[in-house]
């Protein structure tokens, strides 16, 4: 065995030895943890400055975007929609709810007390002017004309006979007279004879006036006599009956039967209540066009025929009636219709688009682009049509307002004016809704 083996033995059990070999010594130790505080405060120094570069170039950036920003929002010019003003039309169409009724209408009542003896008419029957209706079978009546004319005829006698004592004391006086002036009759006598004369006179004066009265209590009683001859007093429909032939009915001028109803429907009259903001230009000959929904392909022409001259207080609203030929007798009284009003306008207006509208608590404004700026102007809405309103001051024909406006609008901004397609179309003015009539059965 050699010595290289002998100290090979020799260190591997020698406990000493072991520890020299694995420990290294304590000063390359702490050398070793010194470099390793330097590095790992360089790297976080390196990183430190890395996040304030990165910070400060973010920063930096984001200024710049900003004062970017700020640039163009100063030089940008918008794009704004705007509608070409134009003046409203000479008339304005107003489309209102309306009752159709008949030209003349009235209801029969009766004014002789009877019986029902002939009837010769009923419902949807045609009459003309003075046709029978009903015949009422009288009897009392006819007994009392009966009992009057014998009371003339004896009224008439009594006046004979008064005329001949009359003519008696005339003669009795004409011949005692001379005798009483010369003195053969008693004055006493001329006295009787004279006042004999006046009384006979009288009695025919109250004769004719008895006979008078009693041809008059005839004559009135003969009318009650024609009463009972129903007869029509126009050219109409007969719409309504209540009696049958053997009803009796009551001749009494408060509470008589009612026994027909009558219309005349070869014109037709539509009454129709026209509001307030429309009815300064409503007048007798102001064209009209009626409509039926139920008859969606006709239109029935009229013209206004007469007017209330007074709004009602409560609804601010104008009584109007238009005349409407019926000669095929299309149209009913009693019927819903629209009517349509083509109206003069009292003062000129426009027509402005409801979406160009600004309402804040400056009131109501509109955006006007003159010259590329904008100028925020006050207007006075006369008619609100829904999409549209008529305005009557603060704008002119041929402005342009913007359509939609920004809530950051500023009057003298710089804007960019683009027509709008829909809104450059010419504007009519649209009709007012006719509100829905309860009374209207679907």
């Amino acid at each position: 065995m050699n010595d290289f083996d002998f100290h090979d033995r020799h260190r591997q059990h020698d406990p000493a030895v072991d520890r020299e070999i694995e420990t290294p010594p304590k000063h390359r130790r702490q050398r070793r943890r010194r470099w390793g505080v330097r590095v790992f405060a360089l790297g976080g120094f390196v990183v430190l400055a890395a996040a304030l570069s990165l910070g400060a170039w973010g920063n930096y950036s984001q200024r710049q975007d900003v004062i970017a920003t700020a640039e163009q929002a100063r030089d940008f010019i918008p794009s704004v929609r705007v509608a070409t003003i134009e003046r409203s039309p000479g008339t304005m169409s107003v489309t209102l709810p309306g009752t159709t009724a008949a030209f003349a209408a009235a209801n029969i009542y009766a004014r002789a007390t009877g019986y029902i003896v002939k009837r010769n008419v009923d419902i949807g029957d045609r009459v003309k002017a003075g046709e029978l209706l009903a015949q009422l079978a009288v009897p009392e009546l006819d007994d009392q004309i009966s009992q009057n004319e014998a009371m003339l005829a004896q009224l008439k006698s009594a006046l004979d006979q008064t005329k001949a004592n009359r003519r008696l004391a005339q003669v009795t006086w004409g011949r005692d007279g001379p005798l009483v002036e010369k003195g053969w009759v008693t004055r006493q006598q001329g006295d009787v004879d004279v006042q004999n004369l006046k009384a006979q006179e009288a009695a025919v004066a109250a004769a004719k006036h008895n006979v008078t009265a009693q041809e008059n209590l005839l004559k009135q009683l003969r009318q009650s006599r024609d009463y009972a001859s129903v007869v029509a007093p126009f050219d109409s429909v007969i719409t309504q009956r209540n009696v049958d032939v053997g009803s009796l009915v009551q001749g009494n001028a408060t509470s008589g039967t009612f026994m027909f109803e009558i219309m005349q429907e070869d014109v037709i009259r539509v009454w129709a209540y026209v509001p307030q903001d429309a009815a300064f230009g409503v007048a007798p000959g102001v064209e009209a066009i009626v409509r039926v929904p139920e008859l969606p392909e006709r239109e029935f022409p009229g013209t206004v025929t007469r007017i209330a001259d007074a709004l009602q207080p409560g609804t601010r609203t104008l009584l109007t009636e238009i005349d409407i030929p019926n000669p095929d007798r299309a149209l009913t009284p009693g019927i819903y219709c629209t009517a349509e009003f083509h109206i003069p306008r009292k003062s000129p207006s426009h027509s402005v688009p409801a979406d160009a509208l600004i309402f804040n608590s400056n009131g109501m404004q509109v955006a006007v682009v003159r010259n590329g700026r904008v100028e925020i102007r006050k207007v006075s809405v006369k008619r609100d049509l829904g999409t549209s309103v008529e305005v009557d001051a603060g704008i002119k024909a041929g402005d342009q307002v913007i359509l939609n406006p920004p809530v950051n609008l500023l009057d003298g901004s710089k804007v960019q004016a683009r027509p709008d397609a829909v809104a450059a179309a010419p504007r009519s003015p649209a009709p007012i809704a006719p509100p829905t009539d309860v009374n209207k059965k679907g």
